[in-house]
């Protein structure tokens, strides 16, 4: 199952890869009323939206916005949990206690509701105006995206650092660095961390496919990125109330789900590859 995660996931980045170079950009952003809501066909093989834009354009385009907003949230929630689990392994007592508190009570509270109130507050255009980057228009709502995943998403990460770093913090060598007068920063990052790499590369797989899915939720509430910046979560708001037109929102959807089940069966493989446990 994780080989054909891979592949799906080849397919996935082929397509937003391969796309991007035939298809310029400008032509995800181009609208022309006159031939809004065709069917697919020869010209446009995904059919185009509700304002005539092309939406294999569309499709390339925001499938490249999505994989980064799933890709970087999760970089921010793995160094956020990382740094936290660490911490609070290590030093244990009051510290411990607190960060734990503090991360179950994070984890009581729904993290749609946390990222719709974050998203409330922090995607205001006139406080966070859009940006240009290498020619291309980006809504700032796609960097408060990026961090309200993040940032509402490290608890579970957190904990599992911890309790790796619990088991191994008394081990021997371990003790032996701290004889030799090893500083606590330096057990922390040249002993103990490596030994957590596992399973942080596992959970940061998994991590990228629940970011993409929640990216498409906020999307298709209408509170994700923000236009003209496109993803697949917003396209398919867009089709929400031309749910009739099947294609507007069917190929998003399929490229979600591709993503999703790639990342979640490499996930898996990666799980089974790391665990001694496991039966080879």
């Amino acid at each position: 199952m994780a080989l054909v995660g891979a592949l799906l996931l080849v397919i996935v980045f082929a397509f937003v890869v391969i796309g991007s170079i035939l298809i310029p950009e400008p032509a995800s952003r181009y609208n022309d009323p006159g031939r809004a809501l065709l069917y697919p066909s020869s010209e446009f093989p995904f059919g185009t939206d509700v304002i005539g834009r092309d939406l294999l354009a569309r499709a390339v385009y925001g499938g490249q916005i999505s994989l980064f907003i799933g890709v970087t949230a999760v970089l921010v929630q793995m160094f956020v949990g990382t740094m936290i689990g660490l911490v609070a392994g290590y030093l244990g007592g009051v510290v411990d206690s607190m960060l734990m508190r503090f991360a179950e009570a994070m984890l009581s509270i729904p993290q749609l509701f946390l990222a719709l109130i974050a998203l409330r507050i922090f995607s205001d255009p006139s406080q966070f105006p859009d940006f240009i980057l290498f020619g291309r228009q980006f809504s700032s709502t796609m960097i408060v995206i990026v961090f309200v995943i993040g940032l509402t998403s490290w608890m579970r990460v957190s904990r599992i650092v911890r309790s790796v770093v619990l088991s191994i913090k008394e081990q021997e060598y371990i003790t032996s660095a701290r004889s030799i007068g090893a500083r606590d920063t330096r057990i922390i990052f040249q002993h103990i961390l490596p030994n957590c790499f596992a399973p942080i590369i596992v959970s940061a797989t998994l991590g990228v496919a629940g970011a993409i899915l929640l990216e498409a939720y906020l999307g298709f509430l209408g509170l994700g990125v923000r236009a003209p910046t496109p993803t697949w979560g917003n396209i398919m708001g867009e089709a929400n109330t031309y749910i009739n037109y099947w294609y507007y929102w069917f190929f998003p959807a399929v490229f979600i789900m591709l993503t999703t089940l790639g990342i979640n069966f490499l996930g898996d493989g990666l799980r089974d590859a790391f665990d001694p446990r496991s039966l080879r």
